[in-house]
């Protein structure tokens, strides 16, 4: 999702650049039917992602499954990708919420608990809808670079505030070099987990996945 796609075609040995398409809904749902309107395109979006692929993703086709006609799906979105941004966005908010949770409850616990329970936490909430959140990962980037700096952003100011409070546990290291590395680190388990189809391992094993995980990362810290 954070690559940045261009995509060129040679004629006459000229390059032209494709114009990047916008990402930005065209205006906000306000009322109750049009905030209707707008999660049925959504939904719609990221049940056709699943099941046939960016590629096949069309507007015409998300219309079609929402129920709604081209014409309103184009009074609130540009374009495929601006609905296909619209559900990223949609499905990081639904990871964000139990991430915020978690480091709320985790703020007076100890190093090793306290990543115990985050690298559990970023596993379950990557295993949400881990279908969609395949798709989203292997096939989005061909669509341009869609923001979702802002998610990373509070993820790593929420981590560095634990750290900055647990510092007396933790061995001398910026706090800014000790939260990439942590989060990086827990982000790629997690994601990785999601994208080899570990929803398909046993138990025992995405436990074991979490032992080494905070093992490793508790170790770091300290």
């Amino acid at each position: 999702m954070r690559a940045f796609t261009r995509f060129s075609y040679s004629h006459s040995k000229c390059w032209i650049m494709a114009r990047k398409p916008p990402t930005k809904p065209r205006k906000n749902a306000l009322q109750e039917r049009s905030r209707a309107t707008v999660d049925a395109l959504v939904e719609a979006t990221a049940r056709i992602l699943v099941r046939e692929g960016f590629e096949k993703t069309s507007t015409n086709r998300i219309a079609e499954i929402a129920g709604v006609s081209v014409g309103s799906l184009y009074q609130y979105f540009p374009s495929k990708e601006a609905l296909v941004a619209a559900v990223i966005e949609r499905h990081n908010e639904e990871i964000m919420g139990i991430v915020r949770t978690t480091l709320t409850e985790v703020m007076d616990m100890p190093i090793e608990k306290a990543v115990r329970r985050l690298v559990t936490v970023a596993i379950d909430a990557h295993r949400i809808n881990p279908e969609l959140h395949r798709v989203l990962a292997e096939q989005i980037p061909r669509a341009g670079k869609l923001d979702v700096e802002a998610f990373n952003r509070e993820v790593h100011s929420l981590v560095r505030a634990y750290f900055e409070s647990h510092r007396k546990e933790m061995r001398k290291i910026d706090l800014d070099v000790a939260t990439f590395i942590c989060v990086s680190t827990i982000e790629a388990v997690a994601h990785n987990t999601v994208l080899n189809q570990a929803e398909m391992l046993s138990d025992k094993m995405v436990r074991t996945l979490m032992d080494e995980t905070t093992r490793m990362v508790v170790g770091f810290l300290r």
